[in-house]
């Protein structure tokens, strides 16, 4: 029997009165079931159902599913325990809060001590906006690691060789069954790469595990769930290792291969089996394990990868397979004495690609087209004669005759022979009918691939496959308008940070592959309106952590092997300690990665204060990559510091710290005084010279005094018209242009410029046919030419915020309340957004009707919206026919306006 409640406390009291009569149970009025509210979506650690947690404190959160207008979350009560049957009943052993009278739907464990190998039950009950209790949440589960180094059972281990050894070793082991199995996990720690087996087959769809940190000061570990894998009696465990960023052997400029950290790859595993009467074996790595070389013959994460199928030994990770002539494994000292669990969304070929065309050239060798610039890898079946050996050379451009161009993508390699050509996968046929082959351990940025043969094989189109290859983290945005340039921008905007994210953000997927900071903080609001990229991030701010000198500077590649700290790590890119924490606070309302990231943040504003104590700072590279005008360093790494020193004061009062945020204001005032004091003319009304990223940059970062917003705003847009509405800036420029516009009454001057198909523009790469982001507004420039970069990406934030007008409240993180500002930009009839946030979806659409404007918006349950109408053009917004103010505040609910 279902009853609908019209939500009063008489009304309930009726109803429960019913249910009694009905049930013969016994209910007070506030246990009455509302039927159209739930918990939804329930996830610990931002990972569904996770296995192999550290976090002795994980984080749990849900949302309210409850479309009625006003809804809300009044309280809600958590329930952890061992028991599932139990939990799902509303009661936990581990932890059962009271019923909290909050609106909160994040809840930090607090209960009894997590153990190790434990798998925990939870479920969230939560009452309405009517005191009502809401259906039920189901129930959820998290199962915790290791969680202490020494309850690593295994030894590390690896072969004898040293690190410049190519080939990559196989390792195995067998172990008997007695007893029923109830459940199994595998446990691995590896320094470098892995493919872990168990009786011949793959253990899980990851890639290029585990991510890189920097090895010496943290080792990640990844847990597996192989209770079908475990046979009754004999089974056999594999482990092929790739030498990652631990062990690269390839010669660029970052010195990669004089890490400190480099050694021969290495790992430590435990098989932990628990049987059915209750007892626990672990079967663990040592030195009785085999090992053999596999055939790879040699494995690059920077540059390819090589395989001769004449060395493959069939069933080497089976219980048959004869080892005999393997060698013993080597016992190893642990990498660091800091193994930690891998808690986050992992690499994935994401998404198959099949050729887009291939052309057979008169020389016999084969180009293939994607059709599509992607980061990953190809796969490739061939048949041919014993020994014949297959090239597939990757790049992003073709010279004029077909053939792959690699010279827009090559100038940071520096080889010390030509057995490790760049980009080139190397595989050689056993002649055993059709052959495939796919990189285990490397990933590319390319669109094209060029194969060759030493001797004569036929292809088709069919016969090679791409795969496009990135951190698998959820989408949470869509856009879609009536411009389709502008749509291609957004996607090209996506293709990019995905394709330049791989457990950490790098800059581009081919020549480099390096977390540069800059990029990183120019991106990082492009992802989180797309993508669910909290796992990520707060995994990159620990390796910026492990990176940070006692006197609080990083460097400007994170991870790194010791290069950067010298060059490239001002403010204007190392400024990703202050900037990314505070925006996954905005996006996410979860302060964990400000507590965590604090005093790194003010050691690091602390350092420049006292290196530049008059608050101006020339340290920084400035505004990167420009068109044709230079802004001076000192402006643009003066703003950063400005904004990084606003963060550390606003993450003082969030963390109740008075006194640092005492401190942290008047130092930001400080360096605002200077800054104006010495770049703005109060009588001209403008910023130095009044170059674009000169006006643009002091708008966006809160530097231009009040009371002259408006007049620093008009110059800009009157600097835009004069350069006929097209950039002319570089990337921190390109950062702040578009928002300084329509932030301030420019929006139809900031689309103009989005907008725009003729050079030097975001719309000029696409119209020339990318499907990514370039490095260099010039498509023929002779350097900074990648055609896959993210350092230009801040466009695909403002797609969001600056037409749609979906924007983070920061006194209510997480849009916990939104901040609704759209601007009905002229040149586009119909724009529609939507970003799901941590209470669910936010939509924010428009269109031209007329000389009417139609706009509809989502604002999800348990929140609220401030709605920001435009003023410009005399327009009023109405609701249901009636006027409404231009500052509107409303509660959860749908909702369409008319502008007219």
């Amino acid at each position: 029997m279902t009853i609908s409640l019209k939500y009063k406390l008489t009304a309930k009291t009726y109803i429960a009165g019913l249910i009694l009569l009905i049930t013969g149970a016994v209910l007070s009025s506030h246990d009455v079931v509302a039927q159209t509210a739930r918990p939804v979506g329930l996830r610990t650690e931002y990972l569904e159902n996770p296995i192999g947690l550290d976090n002795e404190n994980p984080r749990l959160t849900w949302m309210l599913a409850d479309n009625r207008q006003g809804a809300k979350q009044t309280a809600y009560q958590v329930f952890v325990g061992t028991d599932s049957v139990a939990v799902s009943r509303g009661t936990g052993n581990s932890w059962a809060t009271p019923k909290l009278a909050s609106s909160n739907i994040l809840a930090t464990y607090n209960g009894k001590p997590l153990q190790a190998y434990t798998k925990y039950f939870w479920r969230v009950d939560v009452w309405d906006m009517n005191g009502v209790k809401a259906a039920s949440s189901g129930v959820s589960s998290f199962e915790m690691g290791v969680m202490k180094i020494t309850n690593w059972k295994g030894t590390w281990i690896s072969d004898e060789e040293s690190v410049n050894v190519k080939p990559a070793p196989y390792f195995r082991t067998t172990f008997g069954t007695g007893k029923r199995v109830k459940s199994a996990r595998a446990y691995i720690a590896v320094a470098g790469l892995y493919e872990l087996y168990i009786n011949g087959e793959k253990i899980g769809d990851h890639r290029l595990e585990p991510m890189y940190t920097r090895f010496d000061r943290r080792t990640l570990y990844v847990t597996y769930d192989v209770t079908q894998q475990i046979m009754a009696g004999k089974n056999a465990i594999g482990v092929l290792l790739g030498n990652g960023w631990y062990n690269l052997q390839s010669t660029a400029v970052w010195n990669l291969d004089k890490a400190s950290w480099r050694n021969r790859p290495a790992f430590c595993l435990d098989l932990r089996i628990t049987y059915d009467d209750g007892t626990v074996e672990t079967v663990s790595s040592n030195e009785h394990w085999k090992t053999s070389f596999s055939p790879i013959t040699l494995n690059s994460i920077y540059t390819a990868e090589h395989c001769d199928a004449r060395l493959n030994q069939p069933g080497w990770n089976t219980i048959n397979f004869d080892d005999t002539k393997w060698k013993p494994a080597f016992n190893r000292p642990t990498p660091s004495q800091n193994i930690t669990a891998q808690a986050m969304h992992p690499i994935r070929n994401v998404e198959e690609i099949p050729s887009a065309s291939v052309n057979k050239m008169g020389d016999g060798a084969y180009v293939f087209d994607l059709g599509r610039n992607i980061s990953g890898v190809t796969k490739i079946k061939v048949t041919g004669k014993a020994g014949t050996v297959i090239r597939l050379k990757h790049g992003e451009r073709l010279y004029k005759d077909g053939h792959v161009d690699l010279s827009n993508i090559d100038i940071h390699y520096r080889p010390t022979d030509d057995k490790d050509p760049f980009q080139v996968d190397i595989f050689t046929l056993s002649g055993k009918g059709e052959e495939t082959f796919m990189p285990k351990f490397n990933y590319k940025g390319f669109q094209y691939i060029e194969v060759t043969a030493s001797e004569p094989v036929v292809l088709t189109k069919e016969s090679l496959t791409g795969y496009f290859m990135h951190s698998d983290v959820p989408a949470v945005g869509k856009m879609q308008t009536s411009n389709p340039i502008i749509n291609k921008i957004w996607s090209a905007t996506n293709n990019s940070y995905l394709s330049n994210l791989f457990g950490y953000p790098t800059d581009c997927p081919q020549r480099e592959k390096n977390g540069w900071t800059g990029d990183a903080h120019i991106a990082v609001e492009t992802g989180l309106y797309n993508f669910d990229g909290i796992t990520v991030y707060e995994k990159w701010l620990s390796d910026h952590r492990d990176e940070q000198q006692p006197n609080g500077v990083l460097p400007s590649i994170i991870p790194t092997p010791g290069w950067g700290y010298e060059w490239g790590n001002g403010p204007d890119w190392t400024s990703t300690i202050a900037i990314i924490p505070w925006d996954i606070y905005l996006f996410y309302g979860d302060t964990k990665i400000l507590k965590d990231n604090y005093e790194n943040i003010t050691r690091y504003v602390n350092h420049i204060n006292d290196v530049y104590p008059t608050g101006l700072t020339t340290w920084g590279l400035g505004d990167w990559v420009p068109v044709k005008s230079k802004s001076p360093v000192e402006m643009t790494s003066t703003a950063y510091y400005f904004a990084d020193v606003t963060i550390a004061a606003k993450t003082a009062k969030l963390l109740g710290n008075k006194a640092d945020e005492a401190k942290y204001t008047a130092l930001a005032a400080k360096i605002k005084k200077a800054f104006n004091a010495k770049y703005l003319n109060e009588q001209t009304g403008n910023y130095n010279v009044g170059l674009q990223t000169e006006l643009a940059v002091p708008l966006y970062w809160g530097l231009v005094p009040d009371n002259f917003k408006a007049n620093i705003a008009k110059r800009l847009a009157d600097r835009v018209a004069a350069d006929n509405f097209h950039l002319d800036v570089g990337i921190l420029g390109g950062r702040a242009i578009l928002s300084a516009l329509s932030d301030n009454g420019y929006a139809d001057v900031a689309y103009k410029i989005a907008s725009q198909e003729t050079y030097p523009s975001w719309g000029w790469w696409m119209v020339n046919g990318a499907t990514t982001l370039y490095e260099n507004w010039k498509i023929d420039a002779k350097a900074d030419i990648s055609l896959n970069h993210i350092m230009f990406g801040d466009v695909g934030a403002w797609l969001y915020r600056g037409i749609g007008g979906i924007k983070p409240d920061e006194n209510a993180g997480g849009f916990k309340n939104v901040i609704l500002q759209p601007n009905f930009v002229n040149g586009l009839d119909q724009y529609s957004a939507t970003h799901k946030g941590p209470y669910g979806e936010i939509t924010s659409t428009w269109k031209h009707t007329g000389n009417t404007i139609e706009y509809a918006v989502t604002v999800p349950a348990n929140t609220t919206a401030d709605i920001r109408f435009p003023t410009e053009g005399g327009k009023k917004p109405y609701l249901a026919g009636k006027p409404v103010t231009t500052n509107y505040h409303v509660a959860a609910g749908v909702y369409q306006f008319e502008v007219k």
